[in-house]
């Protein structure tokens, strides 16, 4: 006995299913796609934020160090002139808040640039990255030119090692990479 077939019953033909198939495929692309951009994304975000507390880390660092009036004597300036911030510990063999050479954010300066690992960790000073080094962190102090004996501009940056080798040297500017964190504040004398 034969099988019987309804006429009026149809499947899908080569066609329909072949424009299916390109519209799905179409489709998956531009969704994977947008996978790929999300992650990339997020990892920028998360180095940005990683740099981001760890220039805050410093510029606390440096908020923390003496600078105002001794109240208890004539109410003359003091500043901390010898806290070494490049050294974890801090040691007292250092600058502390002395004004820093002008391009000590382009380049490693001693006494203003320390090296951290992945995680946020100090593995050394100096005029080069050690091989552990994944971020640069340097920073300046600047007497405020209309206040110069009471005010200090702070400036710290944090870029990775990989961004730093890859950056182009200007004459006129530095370039700033993706992951580049850069604070800064305003420091005032007062009464201590």
């Amino acid at each position: 006995m034969r099988a019987r077939f309804n006429s009026n019953s149809r499947g899908f033909s080569l066609v329909e299913v072949l424009v299916a198939m390109g519209l799905l495929t179409v489709v998956s692309m531009g969704v994977a796609q947008l996978f790929a951009l999300t992650t990339r994304a997020n990892v920028t975000a998360k180095g940005a934020t990683s740099t981001t507390s760890m220039a805050e880390q410093k510029l606390e660092q440096l908020r923390s160090l003496t600078w105002g009036f001794d109240l208890a004597g004539q109410g003359l300036p003091v500043s901390d002139t010898s806290t070494n911030l490049t050294a974890t510990p801090p040691t007292h063999d250092g600058s502390g808040l002395n004004p820093s050479p002008s391009d000590s954010l382009e380049q490693n300066t001693p006494g203003f640039v320390d090296f951290l690992d992945g995680g946020g960790q100090w593995v050394g000073t100096g005029n080069q990255p050690p091989a552990s080094a994944v971020y640069i962190r340097r920073w300046s102090i600047t007497p405020l030119p209309t206040n110069p004996n009471n005010t200090l501009v702070i400036q710290v940056l944090v870029t990775p090692v990989v961004s730093e080798m890859a950056r182009v040297q200007s004459q006129y500017t530095r370039t700033r990479m993706a992951g580049d964190s850069l604070l800064v504040t305003v420091r005032t004398r007062k009464a201590s």
